[in-house]
């Protein structure tokens, strides 16, 4: 198509956050409502995208392709299957959320002792993540995809160790160190793993001579691409290496309770449920992609990963005491079903990740935001400092419940959906891998049902008699995730109509089908019928 739709919907958020950041610091409310005025428009773009997809046409769409760097074969080539629009969508979607629940978080604090908090940079910085996260959805070209799979490190680095969560037990400058710490650890992990992908990268222009997704796939089908099983084994390795740091897989998730914990509840939003699915979507769209036959080979070991990550991630956040860190280690946890679903090599494994990557993200903005505005009221993030807040503020209860009942994957909230397929497709190749995997599902209702309680019922602390109820502001941020979880709950088919093509292309590309029902279902009916 003529118009650059893919280009500029990456390159409204990213105008947008150099306007945020050029106005007047006086002018720090002006900042707050010019971010979210961009975030909407992005929205409304994402939103055009997800129109103009045809599901059942050609494997990208939209595409945009430009020379840019001719001596090394890089181009600048975009282009969406399901999903990426899938995951533009939820992206673009829940930006203006976090926009709006963080709409204090980086005013200045009234204490003398405490810096100022550069309110345009906060939401500045938000706005710059989006446009990196939603251009490396829609990369074709893999060094194109690389550049900004590390570059939005950096905004996040700011975000985390300059905009920390006030809700902190020790001192000022003990909060500060802490702060410090989980940025340095997440930038570094990320660093490393990108570092590696990036001599992965230049191995792939080496063995294929240029970057391009669709011309290495067209020179594998025609047999023209030569690549030696080690090799594309290395290769394969480099790659998953620092997707797996990004998603995070165990054992290299330890820097996200670190910063999910230190940053406030809108960028521990953005930490989890927009930059790590760049992880998840690129195990799909690169790992299976670029080295089908290297993807079966590793397929073991990752799912044992996985499984750990179900198990590990649930069982640590059965015993957190602080409530952002439980919801870091189940993200793990959920992070582990997702590339489960993925390396089950499963049609239904892999519609279930993919929609697991959304549900996900929509369930934890919803139970995030909501303790956040909690721990902003009491002023502190150990659950042992709550209890009896649903007796003073029924509202806020209310959604963090239904939150957390998404969170444990409750029939009829939308994860359910995912968290069923992915099941069912890992149980029709790998049975005993879906039996120990539905330990996680067990342990999900344990450690949020534990949280619910010990927060929101029994006797009401003093501390939380005068808390407030959910404000207008609060609930605007809230209410449209709780009908989300709900609507795609009950109506899935809306997002599986646009996945499912794409998860078929990728099933071809590791030239795998689904496993036979062992009963033949059909020989069964006719005999009925007889």
């Amino acid at each position: 198509m003529s118009f650059p739709l893919l280009t500029v919907t990456a390159a409204v958020p990213a105008a947008g956050a150099i306007l945020t950041a050029a106005v007047p610091a006086a002018r720090r409310t002006a900042a707050k409502w010019l971010a979210l005025l961009f975030s909407l428009a992005t929205l409304a773009l994402a939103v055009l995208v997800a129109v103009r997809f045809e599901p059942g046409g050609d494997r990208y769409q939209l595409t945009e392709s430009r020379a840019w760097i001719a001596d090394f074969g890089v181009r600048y080539e975009l282009g969406v299957d399901g999903i990426g629009v899938a995951l533009i969508a939820l992206t673009a979607l829940l930006i203006p959320f976090v926009i709006g629940a963080g709409w204090h978080d980086a005013d200045p604090l009234e204490t003398s002792s405490s810096r100022w908090r550069p309110t345009q940079g906060f939401f500045a910085l938000i706005l710059l993540v989006e446009a990196m996260v939603i251009i490396s959805f829609e990369a074709t070209d893999v060094f194109l995809f690389y550049i900004f799979f590390e570059a939005m490190l950096i905004p996040m680095y700011f975000l985390i160790g300059g905009f920390g969560d006030r809700a902190h037990s020790g001192s000022d400058e003990n909060a500060a160190a802490q702060r410090s710490y989980a940025a340095v650890k997440f930038l570094l992990y990320n660093l490393v793993g990108g570092l590696i992908m990036l001599a992965a990268v230049i191995g792939l222009y080496v063995v294929a001579g240029n970057f391009s997704l669709q011309e290495i796939a067209d020179a594998r089908a025609a047999g023209t691409l030569d690549m030696a099983t080690n090799t594309e084994r290395l290769l394969f390795l480099g790659f998953f290496f620092a997707f797996a740091v990004k998603a995070p897989l165990w054992p290299l998730h330890t820097w996200l309770p670190n910063a999910m914990g230190e940053a406030t509840a809108p960028v521990a939003v953005l930490i989890t449920a927009v930059v790590d699915k760049v992880g998840t979507f690129a195990m799909l769209r690169f790992c299976l992609g670029l080295f089908p036959e290297a993807s079966k080979w590793a397929t073991p070991v990752i799912l044992v990963l996985a499984l750990i990550s179900i198990v590990y991630g649930a069982l640590v956040a059965v015993g957190q005491r602080d409530i952002k860190r439980l919801v870091a280690y189940a993200s793990i946890s959920h992070f582990g079903f997702i590339i489960l679903g993925i390396f089950a090599m499963t049609s239904q494994g892999q519609s279930g990740a993919t929609l697991y990557m959304v549900n996900h993200g929509i369930s934890t903005a919803a139970l995030m935001l909501v303790a956040g505005f909690l721990i902003s009221r009491r002023g502190s993030r150990l659950i042992a400092d709550y209890g009896g807040v649903q007796k003073v503020a029924p509202v806020l209860a209310g959604t963090f419940l239904i939150g957390g009942l998404a969170t444990l994957s409750l029939p009829g909230l939308a994860p359910f959906v995912s968290e069923f397929l992915v099941l069912v497709g890992t149980f029709a190749r790998y049975p005993v891998v879906g039996i120990i995997a539905t330990i996680g599902i067990v342990l999900a209702a344990l450690y949020t049902l534990v949280l619910y309680q010990r927060t929101m019922t029994g006797p009401v602390k003093e501390e939380v008699r005068t808390m407030p109820d959910l404000r207008l502001r609060e609930v605007l941020v809230v209410a449209p995730l709780i009908a989300l979880l709900i609507g795609l709950g009950v109506y899935p088919k809306v997002l599986t109509d646009i996945v499912n093509p794409a998860v078929e292309h990728t099933m071809s590309d590791v030239k795998q089908t689904d496993p036979k029902p062992e009963v033949d279902v059909e020989a069964k009916n006719g005999e009925a019928a007889k």
